[in-house]
């Protein structure tokens, strides 16, 4: 039995998908949880990865409760206190207290499947992070199942 090499095609269930993301704040975290978990729900993958990635500069992702909508209200202030938008930073396009954001958010995240469902804990939830709003934005999605599948 050979080994497929690493330029071998994907596995016909891998899915790579792009979402679009509205925002409608500057600073704002939208849960995107229902959204990623529709698509790898489609992908049919029992168990593998979920990647997710932001190709953007003045955004980003993050894991944290969802359940309580205080909880993002919470980070969106205190990202804005990390980083206040009147702080004296040498970029002067108006956005560099957003680019640090970003820094400290992360642009991507990676997700276990697990029996078909994102292997979230219980209050977890996925939440794009919009430091530039309001803004129309993308998310790539990318899942890939295990070499077993």
């Amino acid at each position: 039995m050979s080994t497929p090499s690493p330029s071998a095609k994907p596995s016909a269930r891998e899915l790579t998908h792009t979402l679009e993301v509205k925002t409608t704040r500057r600073t704002e975290l939208v849960d995107i949880t229902a959204e990623v978990a529709r698509l790898v729900a489609a992908a049919g993958v029992d168990h593998g990865v979920c990647h997710l990635s932001v190709p953007h500069t003045t955004a980003g992702l993050t894991i944290n409760e969802n359940d309580d909508p205080d909880v993002a209200r919470d980070l969106e202030a205190a990202f804005d206190r990390l980083a206040p938008r009147d702080a004296s930073y040498r970029h002067t396009e108006r956005n560099a207290d957003s680019h640090v954001k970003s820094t400290l958010a992360g642009v991507s995240q990676t997700v276990f499947i697990e029996d078909g469902r994102l292997g979230l804990g219980r209050w977890q939830g996925i939440f794009f992070c919009e430091f530039d709003g309001p803004r129309r934005r993308q998310l790539r999605v990318k899942i890939v199942p295990d070499r077993s599948e």
